[in-house]
């Protein structure tokens, strides 16, 4: 898929250092835009930073502390880019942990991945929305998931008090999804000029099947002896073509979900995603809003 021309648009991708997030990364740079790597391992960002320069020679990148897990981490962040002042054109909540066999909590007290793969990523836009604004149609493309459809979740207990591994990824992922579509609702009614958009990338062959879950998950093993089956799995080369999609294509809108066009949107291509009631629920996507908002202490400034 052609990206197009992005010469002078600024992009930040979380989690740039390893699978789709490295792979957006790497097609960015290639088409000229300036792109922030935002990572929390230093040694590994370098490296990723290292291969987008061998890569593409003369590559515009710039690597950024993020710690999605650590408010902190990502109002400094925050603040410090504010300081540049320097509009950011696109920006991909991309970063994400999948269900790590033990309850764990960010540094601020929340269950690690609706912390970190969510709540992180919304404090983060809430921050840059200052950057997004002045970019006049920047977009915010929010990383979702295929899965969490086939099985009817609510975000009744966010926190994942009761946990469970793959359920609480699961909500993490909805809410990402919820959010994209109440970020450009809200971004319409008050005239930001941002698109919120969700993308996922089907059954993709990445890291996050391994580094969460650990060996010893039984769904997970099953997932990685299907590793083989071409219309199950597809590596990050296309497994990044539907957020890709949503962020440099003309024709990909605000509110939008794309996903692949294969079979059960797991492999091959782009096409708009399927989207489950509980995500177009819009009464429950503005007191998610509202709550996080709280639980963040973070405004999305009008």
């Amino acid at each position: 898929m052609a990206t197009g021309d992005l010469t002078g648009q600024r992009i930040l991708v979380t989690g740039a250092n390893s699978g789709i997030g490295f792979g957006l990364a790497r097609r960015f740079a290639a088409a000229g835009g300036e792109v922030l790597l935002a990572v929390r391992n230093e040694r590994k960002g370098l490296d990723a930073q290292h291969r987008i320069e061998k890569a593409t020679p003369g590559a515009d990148t710039r690597l950024v502390d993020l710690d999605l897990a650590s408010l902190a981490s990502v109002e400094n962040l925050g603040t410090s880019l504010v300081a540049e002042g320097r509009p950011i054109d696109i920006l991909v909540n991309n970063a994400g942990l999948m269900a790590p066999p033990r309850r764990e909590v960010t540094a601020d007290g929340f269950e690690l991945q609706v912390g970190g793969n969510y709540l992180g990523h919304f404090a983060l836009t809430a921050h840059l929305l200052p950057l997004l604004r002045a970019a006049q149609n920047a977009r915010v493309v929010n990383l979702s998931t295929v899965a969490w459809r086939f099985k009817g979740i609510s975000l009744d207990d966010l926190n994942g008090e009761r946990y469970k591994p793959h359920l609480q990824y699961l909500r993490s992922k909805l809410a990402m999804l919820m959010f994209a579509f109440e970020l450009d609702r809200r971004s319409r009614d008050g005239g930001w000029g941002i698109a919120g958009i969700a993308a996922h990338p089907g059954y993709t062959k990445t890291n996050l099947q391994i580094t969460g879950p650990g060996p010893d998950d039984w769904l997970m093993r099953i997932g990685r002896m299907q590793y083989g089956l071409g219309f199950m799995w597809q590596d990050v080369d296309g497994g990044l073509l539907p957020p890709l999609y949503a962020a440099t294509s003309p024709d990909a809108h605000g509110g939008g979900f794309y996903g692949p066009a294969g079979v059960g949107e797991m492999t091959r291509g782009v096409k708009p995603a399927k989207i489950a009631p509980e995500a177009l629920d819009r009464d429950a996507a503005r007191r998610l809003w509202e709550r996080s908002e709280q639980l963040t202490s973070t405004r999305h400034h009008t």
